[in-house]
């Protein structure tokens, strides 16, 4: 299957913009995405500005079948259990004060489906901690431009020249990474400098390896990238290729 950014175009005011095909094989009960890439989002991933900035406006909603498709199946069932924060005897609860639960959100601006996981030890003093499941977008929203790329903690953002904060358009497939000489470096080199060469225009995901900028490339291989939080704008992904 090829895709192109207009073949996936839906687009309303009251839900979002949104990029998905769902595959299905029912014989096989399988159902997942099939262009979209899946992020996992740990616990220790959840403790930066940026992250919190992208929970604080997920709208907590009932669970469908594209929340569905983040849980494995035997976990399925804890999308429908309430916390045992709200309700103490809920089959997600572990010995009374203790919780694996499931939570269901989706994100207004893409439309996509995010699932939070909650691990709550039952011992006093133990972990409380949540855990997230959702699909990168392919693009971002219509008329928006690219204009600053964000890592930190393994997690890869954009934020438009309107100021709104997404998970980096990826494929399926075509996992993003730093700091070494590989795969997932060189799919990011490639989408960073699409971006660059387009003035922020061309933010579909999906960009050839071969298409990598070698300056960008570098910078994505090396242990810099690797440090902390960094920030490019597209100014700076502009200037990288000028060298």
């Amino acid at each position: 299957m090829t895709f192109e950014p207009a073949d996936l175009n839906l687009t309303d005011p009251e839900k979002g913009y949104l990029h998905f095909v769902l595959y299905t094989e029912a014989r096989l009960g399988i159902a997942s995405t099939s262009l979209n890439a899946d992020v996992s989002i740990d616990a220790h991933q959840t403790q930066t500005p940026h992250f919190q900035e992208w929970l604080s406006r997920l709208v907590r909603c009932e669970p469908n079948a594209m929340h569905c498709t983040l849980v494995e199946q035997a976990k399925i069932p804890a999308l429908f259990h309430p916390c045992a924060t709200e309700d103490k005897n809920s089959p997600s609860a572990i010995a009374g004060s203790g919780c694996v639960c499931r939570r269901a959100f989706y994100d207004p601006e893409f439309g996509l489906p995010v699932v939070g996981e909650h691990f709550k030890s039952c011992h006093e003093g133990g972990s409380d901690r949540w855990s997230y499941q959702t699909y990168a977008p392919l693009d971002l929203r219509p008329d928006d431009t690219f204009g600053r790329f964000i890592t930190g903690r393994g997690l890869f953002w954009a934020r438009t020249e309107k100021g709104l904060l997404s998970i980096l358009p990826q494929r399926n497939a075509l996992g993003y990474n730093i700091g070494y000489n590989g795969g997932g470096p060189h799919a990011l080199a490639a989408y960073l400098t699409q971006v660059a060469q387009t003035d922020g225009l061309n933010a579909a995901a999906g960009a050839s390896y071969e298409d990598a900028h070698p300056a960008i490339l570098a910078w994505t291989q090396s242990s810099a990238a690797d440090r902390g939080t960094n920030e490019l704008t597209l100014d700076d992904l502009k200037t990288m290729q000028q060298d």
